[in-house]
């Protein structure tokens, strides 16, 4: 046996420990059920439902014990909106608040420890100590190391899937997750929360909803990374990138992830899914970034985003006007935006965005006299 081997071996067996030292029983405690409780009302203690629930926690909890020791099916149905996030309408099917705690206590006791510990580095949706900033970076590092070998000759494979949550196959997504998972009773628990959304696709607003959409494509990341060799490739949940010297094995490449993802029901974004020279510029987690003859790394925010900004500036002054919001609410708002803006190159837009917020407030001050 060579020394790769005897090394899998030994984390193949530490994988199989840690597997069966969680339990149904550390899901459904009354310690988790309690810590999940308070870790779900961060944030929305000021929701009524949250409230009440928080007032008579102990009655709840040992309710909810009740029946997920008899395998009741504890899906309460949904509560369903519309929001509107960055100009784009997503609807939301929000769990109710008993469910939740639920959720959260199956997550952080079984679904994150043993499925994220797989996940290959440069996946950075939904982990702790991870997000978009940290995608960003390693984008940038990836690059660099592009530049270092090729200069700024080369090309990239942006991909983005056409409603990534609404595809995701059920059966598909329970064979991954019986992968990670050995105990029957958390498998039970978990394809309850699944199918719940029907026959095929999950639901934004579910906690559950998300690490498994994070590991659902798993495999392939890591036939990406270990038999393609791509070790330019990242990805946020439904976007991702890969880096190569040659546009024709970028092509093979999408050619040959286009039948993986089929087999997994996901499919890609004609629109958003291209293949550009890292000279041109290209977009990346609503960020331009620019590879230049020096090796600098130019980050520009989209055009898209300038111009919502620059009218949600506007829509805020309006409101501010019929006393709707307060000029406190504005500067929170904008000081976010702000934030996220220092991790650019936009110095020119931050000045001229800062004008128009400016005489917002000052128009306000006018007003006030």
């Amino acid at each position: 046996m060579t020394r790769r081997q005897k090394r899998y071996e030994r984390r193949k067996e530490k994988r199989n420990k840690n597997r069966s030292n969680i339990t149904y029983a550390d899901v459904i405690s009354v310690s988790a059920l309690y810590n999940s409780a308070f870790c779900s009302a961060k944030g929305v203690k000021w929701k009524a439902s949250v409230q009440r629930y928080l007032l008579n926690i102990f009655p709840l909890i040992y309710q909810s014990r009740k029946n997920l020791l008899v395998h009741k099916n504890i899906c309460e149905g949904f509560i369903e909106f519309d929001i509107s996030e960055r100009g784009k309408t997503r609807h939301i099917r929000s769990v109710h608040f008993r469910e939740r705690v639920i959720q959260k206590s199956l997550c952080q006791n079984a679904l994150i420890p043993l499925m994220t510990r797989s996940l290959i580095a440069d996946n950075g949706a939904s982990q702790k100590g991870k997000g978009t900033l940290y995608s960003i970076k390693r984008l940038e590092k990836h690059l660099r190391k592009h530049y270092r070998k090729h200069g700024n000759k080369g090309y990239i494979l942006v991909i983005d899937f056409k409603k990534y949550f609404d595809n995701i196959n059920h059966d598909k997504l329970k064979e991954v997750i019986n992968g990670y998972i050995d105990d029957k009773e958390i498998l039970k628990l978990s394809d309850d929360f699944i199918n719940a959304f029907g026959d095929k696709g999950l639901g934004l607003g579910s906690e559950t909803s998300q690490i498994n959409a994070v590991s659902y494509l798993n495999k392939i990341d890591h036939f990406i990374k270990e038999k393609l060799k791509i070790n330019g490739y990242g990805k946020y949940m439904d976007d991702s990138y890969f880096i190569h010297y040659e546009k024709e094995y970028l092509v093979e490449v999408l050619n040959k992830l286009k039948t993986l993802y089929a087999d997994y029901g996901v499919m890609l974004n004609v629109n958003k899914t291209c293949i550009v020279s890292l000279k041109q510029g290209f977009t990346f987690l609503k960020t331009k970034f620019y590879l230049t003859e020096t090796g600098k790394i130019i980050k520009k925010p989209c055009r898209v985003s300038i111009t919502r900004e620059r009218r949600k500036l506007k829509k805020q002054a309006i409101l501010l006007n019929k006393g709707i919001l307060t000029a406190k609410d504005i500067e929170i708002s904008f000081a976010s935006w702000l934030g996220s803006m220092k991790h650019r190159h936009a110095r020119k837009t931050v000045y001229q965005m800062t004008k128009l917020y400016k005489k917002i407030i000052m128009e306000e001050k006018k007003n006030d006299e």
